[in-house]
């Protein structure tokens, strides 16, 4: 038997690449029996294509396995390392292929990386069928590839791989001797098991080089792992977080809604998540200072002052202890009354400077500081409201005078504001 040095020195998680559909492990709804991907993989007919998709969901397995199977040329590149220079040299040999009758497959990894500019090289290649694409990406492919060439691959959503779907992938690099660790003999507790598949957070590939690491760690003989070594192994969980792609924007809004839904629990979890992740501490403090205004407003005016004193002790103290103020703000924000009439009423007087015409302000609301100003009436008839209160005096446009914008909530104090404005439309004129 041959030593073969190359596969020894691989990672666990590249030699346990699935090579067929059939190991392949996960993403059912795509590549089950009967499935239009799988169908066209299996006729080798594959379309222009996005895989989308988390880390370690298979995407670039999968593309390794249309390597396997298609009679085209199978060329692969990835976005992090080429340039223009090289788009063009691949694309032009496919032109040269396809005149002699060979199609070209063009799997560009990472493929959010490249710019506007490279997006542009590719597109005709694929617009008139030089080459097929398939590309993986981690982002949001809506925002990150051009709408011209989205427009003309299909999209594959991947999913995060489940608990007892990563636990199926370990298992078999457990028992495999010849690409896995099956020689070794290596025992992994129940434990050790479930707290590695579930700090991999759906991440095939983490789970993998955490199990790699974790036997090189065990002692005994046969080698054991347990629960310390797989918490050594993984250092942490494995967060599914990217602070500036499409998880940023969905994480921050789950945040934003729970507070709004005054959820405690769930606004904690999220900002935790947040946290976690890596996000920018500042960024977080700013959408709980416009949660204040826009989602609790008069109901609790104070929230307003909670959350801009938390803005600024983040600032002061910096991260890590900042999530405490944060965390202090975040928790009186969720269980505050809730009211949105801020937002609401100042939409509706946008609403009518927008749609309406712009009359001049009333001569009696104008300054007069002028001689001319004061002959031409400027402020005459102003009534100082402080003299008397309940004289009643005409402060919008003539054309508007029956509009109103501000309605109370029955929400904290912002109750008694609206009885103080109930009982001063209940006085006579």
């Amino acid at each position: 038997m041959l030593f073969d040095f190359q596969a020894m020195v691989m990672p666990l998680a590249a030699r346990m690449r699935p090579r067929t559909l059939d190991e392949f492990v996960g993403q059912r709804a795509l590549l089950g029996p009967g499935r239009a991907l799988r169908a066209a993989i299996e006729r080798d007919a594959v379309p222009s294509m996005i895989l989308w998709g988390p880390p370690g969901s298979g995407k670039t397995t999968l593309a390794e396995i249309i390597a396997g199977r298609t009679g085209a040329h199978f060329e692969r590149m990835s976005a992090v390392s080429a340039g223009v220079s090289d788009l063009r040299r691949v694309l032009g040999d496919a032109r040269v292929r396809r005149r002699s009758g060979k199609p070209t497959i063009l799997f560009i990894d990472e493929i959010h990386r490249f710019n506007k500019a490279q997006q542009d090289v590719v597109l005709p290649f694929v617009e008139d069928g030089t080459v097929t694409l398939i590309g993986a990406t981690t982002e949001n492919p809506s925002f990150e590839v051009n709408s011209a060439l989205l427009s003309r691959a299909r999209v594959f959503v991947l999913d995060a791989l489940s608990d007892e779907e990563v636990g199926t992938i370990v298992d078999g690099a457990l028992r495999d001797a010849e690409r896995g660790l099956g020689a070794k003999g290596l025992r992994i507790d129940d434990d050790a098991r479930a707290l590695l598949v579930g700090l991999a957070n759906g991440d095939a590939r983490a789970a993998l080089s955490s199990l790699e690491l974790a036997a090189v760690s065990a002692r005994g003989e046969p080698p054991h792992v347990d629960v310390e070594v797989v918490r050594e192994a993984m250092q942490r969980r494995n967060a599914r977080y990217d602070k500036g792609g499409e998880m940023h924007y969905d994480t921050i809004s789950a945040l934003i809604k729970s507070v709004r839904a005054s959820d405690a629990d769930a606004s904690l979890y999220w900002l935790a998540r947040l946290i976690e992740g890596g996000e920018d501490a500042l960024f977080i403090a700013r959408r709980l200072v416009i949660l204040a205004s826009e989602d609790v407003g008069l109901a609790d005016s104070a929230a307003l002052q909670v959350a801009v004193a938390a803005q600024q002790a983040v600032h002061f103290v910096g991260m890590p202890e900042g999530f405490f103020p944060l965390a202090h703000a975040t928790l009186y924000l969720a269980t505050a009354p809730k009211s949105n009439s801020v937002g609401s009423s100042y939409s509706a007087a946008l609403a009518d400077v927008l749609d309406t015409r712009n009359d001049p302000v009333p001569l009696h609301l104008r300054n007069a500081p002028t001689r001319l100003m004061r002959q031409l009436r400027y402020g005459e008839g102003y009534h100082y409201a402080h003299d008397d209160y309940d004289v009643e005096q005409l402060n919008l446009p003539p054309s508007l005078a029956d509009r109103r914008y501000y309605v109370p909530r029955k929400e904290g104090a912002e109750r008694s504001i609206a009885e103080r404005e109930a009982e001063k439309r209940r006085r006579p004129e």
